[in-house]
């Protein structure tokens, strides 16, 4: 008993003495995390904090030695870490053992009631791992303002469908925000005064319904579909704005952040009144047979055309056209277009401010009569402006006579109106009678005086202007863009009318 006794000391000293442990060094050696993004689904209706964690795995069979944890945005972020029980937004040489993990927890603290270029809709950051040379992310995701969210955070690469019983007014004073594409169907989606529809865009991952392969597609849409209408009555004082919900400093200008308003086939009575469409890839695209009128609209900021047009009908009053990618207005395939008293500038671009056309063709490579689709186009733009920095803002596209039907397809009239045209007319590759449907129009020169400022987007008119009181008054029309009153006599071109100070 005696030895025993002896012994077991000795015992203790052996197994206290562990072998030298064993770290992998290979870069193939990964971390795997439980999941790829951690979100904080607490909408915050005032200060506050919530705290969400996930775990780290090391499913190897040597040691791993993580060089560093931190948080990417470092001193400006929104996200505290603590890393297994050590609190710290930095962390170094943090060893997870063989075939075991480590909590990484995280706490957010949100004001909800704070600038949005404090606290953005969505407040984002990463956890970064450096681990054997290989960068690997954790992102963390939060809810930043209290807001409306259609349908939630987390459908950012889905569809949601409304039929929302007969009508829907969007009217908590709080934004909305919309995640991946929300459709309405048989519906009426009335948008009051001064509402705010952010949308949040990107590129998402499907399938393609037809042949089954996955694609990558451009999501934040609001589409109104089959039996579907948009109401939007917003005020000269209160107008309804329609963007990207990225409004940090740097965003605010920026285009292409979400897709645009689509009008599905067959959707009529869409009307929407003194709003504001910008930052999108295109300001609505209105699909064959639907129908919209625009009043008071400013649609800008756009990675390509303000207003996509495919077949359709459409008529604007008091409308500004501006920043556009590629033309201000793109009118396809024929339909029935008016357009009173709007504003088309187009600078900075290769493409012209107004493109309209009466077909497409099947295969553009080579558009015969076999390829060809011809539909009848009647457009009147009237005590209106285009003009913009290229040779050519009007663009016109006739396949007249392609299906062996000589009627007239391209029917357009310019009357009082501002343009821009160099070869247009060109008897050789233009349309020579381009000037036979232009009445009373002037052909502006670049050194004319026109807007008050270009390079500030400022399209009011200059004191100077050639389009002060060029038009021709309008029945109904008797105030402008901003509320002001249209001479009775002798108006201006355009949307703005001259102010006199």
């Amino acid at each position: 008993m005696k030895y025993l006794l002896l012994a077991i000391p000795f015992l203790l000293v052996v197994f206290s003495c562990d072998k030298e442990e064993k770290f992998t060094t290979s870069g193939s050696d990964q971390l795997e995390f439980s999941v790829d993004t951690l979100h904080f689904d607490t909408v915050f209706t005032e200060l506050g904090s919530a705290t969400r964690f996930f775990r780290v795995y090391n499913r190897h069979s040597e040691s791993i030695r993580i060089s560093s944890i931190s948080l990417k945005g470092n001193a400006q972020s929104k996200f505290n870490l603590n890393v297994d029980g050590v609190p710290g937004d930095s962390h170094e040489d943090v060893v997870v053992y063989p075939k075991d993990s480590i909590y990484v927890f995280a706490e957010v603290t949100i004001d909800p009631d704070a600038p949005l270029s404090v606290s953005p809709y969505f407040v984002l950051d990463e956890v970064v791992f450096e681990t054997n040379g290989n960068t690997q992310s954790v992102y963390l995701e939060a809810w930043g303002q209290n807001a409306n969210y259609l349908p939630t955070r987390w459908h950012k690469d889905s569809v949601a469908v409304y039929t929302c019983n007969g009508e829907v007014t969007f009217d908590d004073p709080k934004p909305y925000v919309i995640f991946g594409i929300v459709a309405y169907v048989d519906c009426q989606v009335n948008i009051p005064a001064g509402a705010r529809i952010h949308v949040h865009g990107g590129l998402s991952r499907g399938i393609d319904p037809a042949s089954g392969e996955s694609l990558i597609y451009n999501s934040g849409r609001l589409v109104i579909g089959q039996g579907a209408k948009l109401n939007v009555q917003g005020t000269i004082e209160d107008p309804v704005v329609f963007e990207g919900d990225r409004l940090e400093e740097g965003f605010e200008d920026a285009d292409g952040q979400w897709t645009g308003i689509i009008f599905s086939a067959g959707s009529t009575g869409n009307v929407i009144e003194n709003a504001v469409i910008k930052n999108s890839l295109f300001g609505m695209f209105v699909d064959s047979t639907a129908e919209v009128s625009l009043k008071n609209v400013q649609l800008y900021n756009t990675s390509g055309p303000g207003l996509f047009s495919y077949h359709s009908k459409v008529s604007a009053e008091n409308c500004l056209f501006h920043s556009n990618g590629t033309n201000a207005i793109q009118l396809t395939y024929g339909g029935d277009y008016n357009f009173d008293y709007c504003t088309f500038a187009n600078y900075g671009t290769d493409g012209a401010a107004v493109s309209m056309g009466n077909g497409v063709c099947d295969d553009p490579d080579n558009c015969t009569a076999a390829t060809a689709r011809v539909f009848r186009l009647n457009a009147l733009f009237r005590n209106s402006i285009v003009f913009g920095s290229t040779r050519d803002e009007i663009v016109l596209s006739d396949f007249t006579g392609m299906r062996g039907d000589d009627r007239p397809m391209l029917n357009y009239t310019f009357d009082h109106c501002i343009v821009r045209t160099k070869d247009i007319a060109d008897p050789d590759n233009g349309i020579p009678t381009f000037y036979d449907y232009c009445n009373d129009c002037l052909n502006a020169d670049p050194s004319d005086a026109i807007f008050a400022s270009v390079n500030e987007d400022d399209y009011h008119l200059d004191t100077l202007s050639v389009a002060e009181q060029k038009a021709v008054p309008l029945d109904g029309i008797l105030f402008d863009l901003e509320g002001n009153e249209r001479d009775v006599e002798m108006p201006d071109l355009g949307c703005y009318e001259y102010q006199f100070n």
